[in-house]
C-alpha cells in the first residue's frame, strides 16, 4: 500500500449491511447513453464497465428505468422486466470481475423523461409543472394508482438487482428526475396526500426507500441500499437546505448504507444564499453522518483532493470524470505512480479508454465540461 494514501486505501464496512469494500473510492454513476433499444446493455457498454471494475471500491452503474413511463433518455438501460435479468446480469458479473462491489442506480425520470422515448409521448411527474428549461414538455400529474404502482416498480426492480448478482441498489431522488420532483415545491403542487407540505412532499420518496429495504431484506445474501439526493434547487419555490436537512434525518433513520449527495461542486455553499459558504455535503454530514455515511462528490480530482474530502469526515468519495478520462487512477495511486495519472481527455484515446460512441461523442463536444487534449 501506499502509505502517502492510506486513507483512500483502507477498507470500509458499511454499518447496515456489513458489506466491506476494500478502498474509498466510488466510481460514480455516468450515463453511458449506450444501451439498448429494449433495455439490454450493449456489448461496448459492457467492455466500458470492464475497463473500469478497478477503478473503485463501490462501483455504481449507469441509472436504470423502473418502468418504461419512467426512460428519460435513449440508449438508457432498464430493470422493469424480468426479461432483462439475463443483460443485468451481464453487468454485474463484468463489474464483480476484480472483487468490488456493484450497484445498480434505479430510476424514473418523471417530467425529465424526453417525450419521444415514452410509449405514449407524455411524461408524468407529481403535478402539470413543466421544468423551467427551453422546450420542457408539461407533465401529466399522475394518479394515486399510477403513483402506487410506481413505488412498487423501485422494489420489483430491487428483487431483480439481486437475482442479477449485484451488492445494492442505489434509489436515485437526485438531479431533478422523480424523486426529487415530489419532494420540490415547484414540481409539486398536489393537495392530497402526496403533496402540499414538506411532510406530504417527503411522503413518495420516503415510501420509495422503504419499499426498496423491504425488498432488499428478501436477498439471501447481504444488499446494499443508498440513496442519491440534490440538496437544493434555485427555482422559486424550490427545494430549500432546511427542506432537505428534514428529508435527510427521516432517511437516517430508515435502513439505508449510505447517502450520495450530488453536487457540481464539493466545496461549493449555497446555491440560494451567497453568503452560506459551507459545502452543502459537510452541512448534510454533520446533520446525519454519525449514523448514515455519506458519499461526496463533485470536482475533486488528485489524490490530495480526496484526501482534504476525507479529512474533514466525509468517508467516502465518488468520482466520475476523473474515472472516465483515466479509468486506472486508484491503481496508480496505490502504486505510488501518480504523476501518471490522465488530467486530460485525449481525443485520440477512445478505443483505449474503452468508452462507448454516444458517450464519447458527448464528451468531446463539452470541452466545459471535460477538459480535452487535441
Amino acid at each position: 500500500m501506499n502509505s502517502n494514501y492510506k486513507h483512500i486505501l483502507s477498507p470500509f464496512t458499511f454499518p447496515n449491511s456489513g458489506i466491506e469494500i476494500t478502498n474509498r473510492i466510488v466510481l460514480a454513476p455516468m450515463t453511458t447513453y449506450s444501451g439498448n433499444e429494449d433495455g439490454t446493455v450493449s456489448d461496448a457498454e459492457v467492455i466500458y464497465y470492464r475497463e473500469r471494475n478497478q477503478s473503485a471500491g463501490l462501483l455504481l452503474t449507469a441509472c436504470a428505468y423502473v418502468n418504461k413511463q419512467g426512460k428519460a433518455f435513449k440508449g438508457q438501460i432498464g430493470a422493469d422486466s424480468d426479461e432483462l435479468i439475463p443483460s443485468l446480469t451481464k453487468i454485474a458479473e463484468t463489474l464483480k470481475e476484480n472483487g468490488n462491489k456493484a450497484v445498480l442506480q434505479i430510476h424514473h425520470g418523471g417530467r425529465m423523461s424526453a417525450p419521444e422515448e415514452l410509449v405514449d409521448g407524455q411524461s408524468v411527474s407529481a403535478s402539470a409543472v413543466a421544468a423551467e428549461r427551453e422546450d420542457a414538455q408539461t407533465p401529466r400529474a399522475m394518479t394515486t394508482a399510477e403513483i402506487e404502482e410506481t413505488i412498487e416498480a423501485f422494489g420489483e426492480a430491487t428483487r431483480r438487482a439481486i437475482a442479477a448478482g449485484f451488492d445494492g441498489v442505489e434509489i436515485h431522488g437526485a438531479n431533478t428526475y422523480l424523486l426529487q420532483q415530489f419532494f420540490s415545491p415547484h414540481s409539486n403542487r398536489r393537495t392530497d396526500t402526496w403533496g402540499g407540505s414538506l411532510a406530504n412532499r417527503m411522503t413518495f420518496p420516503l415510501a420509495v426507500a422503504d419499499c426498496v429495504i423491504k425488498a432488499a431484506a428478501l436477498s439471501p445474501r447481504p444488499f446494499l441500499v443508498g440513496y442519491r439526493i440534490s440538496p437544493v434547487e434555485v427555482e422559486n419555490p424550490g427545494i430549500t437546505m432546511n427542506d432537505t436537512l428534514q428529508l435527510v434525518e427521516a432517511l437516517s433513520k430508515k435502513k439505508l448504507d449510505y447517502l450520495h449527495v450530488s453536487v457540481q461542486d464539493f466545496w461549493e455553499g449555497s446555491m440560494r444564499d451567497a453568503k452560506d459558504t459551507k459545502p452543502r455535503t459537510k452541512v448534510i454530514a454533520e446533520k446525519i453522518g454519525a449514523v448514515l455515511p455519506v458519499i461526496g462528490v463533485g470536482g475533486i480530482h488528485t489524490p490530495e483532493e480526496v484526501q482534504r474530502v476525507l479529512g474533514i469526515g466525509i468517508p467516502l468519495v465518488a468520482m466520475g470524470r476523473e474515472l472516465l478520462m483515466d479509468p486506472h487512477w486508484l491503481i496508480k495511486v496505490a502504486n505510488n505512480n501518480t504523476e501518471q495519472i490522465r488530467t486530460e481527455l485525449d481525443v485520440d484515446t477512445q478505443d483505449l479508454l474503452k468508452i462507448p460512441n454516444p458517450l464519447w461523442e458527448l464528451l468531446v463536444s463539452r470541452e466545459d465540461w471535460m477538459p480535452l487534449k487535441k
